[in-house]
Parts: structure tokens; sequence; C-alpha cells
């Protein structure tokens, strides 16, 4: 699967720019299974429905937002990423399209995992992540960029796949869900190394652009120390999860990412949108290390849904920040979220807070606090969808190639 690459010139470009670039069949794919992906949940939960018969649905629910929405939203960034990390030509065409067929695939047939034949559900869903590293890994090793180990990452987040579908074959619930946990931590050391750079880079950017002097602080001695606490963490979820041990090393990473954060000048970004977002999203990461150090070393009931803090404050919050802005610099548009945009951002912290805080109010039924924070979810990526659609679909509004 060679890599198409886009034309030098400026040529007059199709009106249908979907597979022009990297980021757009895959950012226009996240926020859409984003939206049918828990809207399905939703119904299962109320119906009581079982899209898997081994196990129960929240491991569907699980994989589907890991393996399905997470996975689009790292293929468009990493496509996107890596011609200018490199300075190879973008991924366009054909390869974005098979690509694309190849994530689609994996979706359906784990939908229908209960009734399809085995090696068929075991290659469609097992084929997207070396799929992606075909496309990106030549451009990475040839240059012998710093990035090049972020296919250690993909590595580790197709390993967990395949455990998981080891576990679905045996019907071992416990065994899927730790997996997942240990899958949702790769992803936070993913956005702990990406973030660590965009965050402070697109701050300062900003507080240029006003005329204002950046300040921002940074220690490559407490980098390290957050990345190799978060690196901490997937080693005890994988050796001890659940455990005394796994709570202290949590509370560690805790003090790691705070020292880091508080560097970062966030009151100062709060005039622009694009720019709070990521902080918005980068200060769940504490606070969910905070509760998982609490719930694990306590058990205090408040603190028993650490992991949403995690899975919708940081990641996907974090996945609608990148998706955002990547899109507008790349298709030629001003650096400005609008109001629904804005609007966005903050219904999925609010659907965030609500999933993690809300089931601990004891005048508030536990079901209800679900559809709640799935009706945020699902209003927060219906605005993205509405908005970036077009952007995604159509050329480049300065009529250059991508």
């Amino acid at each position: 699967m060679a890599a198409s690459t886009l034309p030098h010139s400026q040529a007059t470009q199709p009106r249908f720019a979907l597979f022009s670039y990297g980021f757009r069949p895959f950012f226009w794919a996240a926020g859409a299974y984003a939206l049918v992906a828990i809207a399905a949940w939703l119904w299962i939960y109320t119906t009581g429905a079982l899209p898997l018969a081994s196990l129960p649905p929240q491991a569907w629910h699980g994989h589907e937002m890991l393996y399905g929405f997470v996975a689009a939203a790292i293929a468009g960034f990493l496509l996107t990423a890596v011609p200018s990390w490199t300075g190879a030509r973008g991924f366009a065409g054909v390869p974005l399209m098979i690509l694309a067929a190849i994530w689609l695939a994996g979706r359906l047939a784990f939908a229908a995992a209960s009734i399809l034949p085995v090696p068929l559900v075991l290659v469609c869903e097992l084929a997207f992540f070396p799929a992606l590293a075909v496309l990106i890994a030549p451009p990475l090793v040839r240059a012998r960029n710093r990035n090049t180990p972020l296919l250690l990452v993909l590595t580790g987040i197709w390993l967990t796949d395949v455990i998981y579908l080891y576990a679905f074959l045996r019907g071992d619930a416990v065994l899927a869900r730790s997996v997942l946990v240990v899958a949702i931590d790769i992803v936070l050391v993913l956005v702990t190394v990406i973030g660590g750079r965009i965050v402070p880079a697109f701050t300062a950017s900003a507080l240029r652009t006003r005329g204002l002097t950046p300040d921002l602080r940074s220690n490559r001695w407490v980098d390290g120390l957050a990345i190799g606490a978060m690196a901490g963490i997937v080693l005890v979820d994988i050796i001890a999860p659940s455990s005394r041990a796994a709570g202290v090393i949590a509370g560690l990473a805790v003090i790691a990412q705070v020292m880091r954060f508080t560097g970062w000048r966030t009151l100062r970004s709060l005039f622009e949108p694009l720019v709070w977002c990521l902080h918005l999203a980068y200060v769940w990461l504490p606070i969910g290390l905070a509760m998982k150090a609490v719930f694990l070393l306590t058990g205090a009931g408040w603190a028993a849904h650490w992991m949403h803090a995690f899975t919708i404050g940081v990641a996907a919050s974090m996945v609608l920040a990148v998706m955002t802005r990547a899109a507008l610099g790349h298709t030629g548009r001003a650096l400005a979220a609008s109001r629904p945009i804005t609007a966005a951002y903050v219904l999925l912290s609010l659907a965030a807070a609500v999933r993690v805080f809300a089931p601990s109010v004891p005048s508030l039924a536990y079901q209800w606090t679900v559809l709640a924070a799935g009706a945020l979810w699902i209003g927060a990526f219906a605005i993205f969808l509405i908005k970036y659609t077009p952007i995604l679909m159509r050329p480049r509004i300065d009529g250059r190639p991508g």
C-alpha cells in the first residue's frame, strides 16, 4: 500500500476532497463514530441488549470507543503530523481510501462479531493498526525522526486489541476489562507525550499573536518524570491492577502532571477557545489520576468513576480539541473557534463531569446520569459534524493542495 502523494502545483482541486489529506477521512470518521457508537450504547444500556454474546455490553462499549473512535482520531493525527515531522509529502488518494475501508470493515465486523465467522472478525478487526504503520513507518524511519518511537505506542494499542479478542473468544469479562484499562493507559501516555508538546506550543503561539511575551515554563526533567510516571501506570496495571501499588503510582503521577501543567500559563489562554480547550482536556488527566489514587487507596465512593475522567475528559476532549484546530489550519482557515464549537468543548467537559461525579449524588438515579452524559456527548459531536463536515469534505479555501 504505497503512499500516494499530494501534487506540488496548485492545480484545480476536486470538489470532493475527503481523501486529499490524512486528517480528512479519519477526523470525519472519528466524529461520526463518536455520535453513532454512543447513540448505540445508550440504546444498548436502556434495552439490555447484548452486542457480544460472550461478554457484558460494557465490554463492547469500551472496545468501540477505543479501537473505533480513538483509533480513527489517532490515525488522522499521525497521517497529518508525520509529513510535517519528516518533510515527506502528505498521504492522499487510494491509500487513504484503503485505510478508511479497513477501519470501517473492523467496525462492521465487530458489530456482528457474535454471528460472523471468527477468522473474519479477527482479520477485519486487527488489520487497521498494521496498515496504518505501513504508511507512516517508512518516512519516520528514513528521516530518523524523534517521533519514531510512537510506532511502539501503536504496537502496544494493537496488542491490547489482540488480547481483548482472546478474552472475547474465551468469554473472559475480567481479562477484557483489564486489557481495556491498559489500552486507555497507553492512550494517556500518548496524550502526555503529544499534549506536552502541542499545548505549550499552541499557547505560546497564541500569546505571540496577541503581542504578548510567552513566559511558559518547561523543564525536561519534569517532562520526563510525567512521561515515566504514566509508563509506570501502564506497567502496574499489567502486573498488579487495582492494587495499592497502582494507587501509589497514580498519586505520584498526579504530582508530576501538576508540576508540568502549572508552567503552561492556563489562565493566560482563556481568551482563545482553540487554546483553552487543550488545557481543559489536559487538566482532566491529573483529576482522573487523583481520583484513581483516592479510590484504590481508600475506596471512596465519590472517586469510583475515575475511568471516565480519562476516557471522556482527557481522550475525547483532546481528540475534539486537536481535530477542530488541525482541520482549520490544514484547510487554510483562520485559527478561530466558532461559538458552536466553543459550546461543543463545554458540552464535552460537562459530559465528563456528569459521568464522573453525578453518580455519587444520592438523589440522582445512576441510569439518568449515564443518559445525561451521553446526551451531552452526542450534542458536542453533533455540533462538530455539522460545522466540520463541509470543512473536511471540501477543498482548501486558499486553493492549495491538501
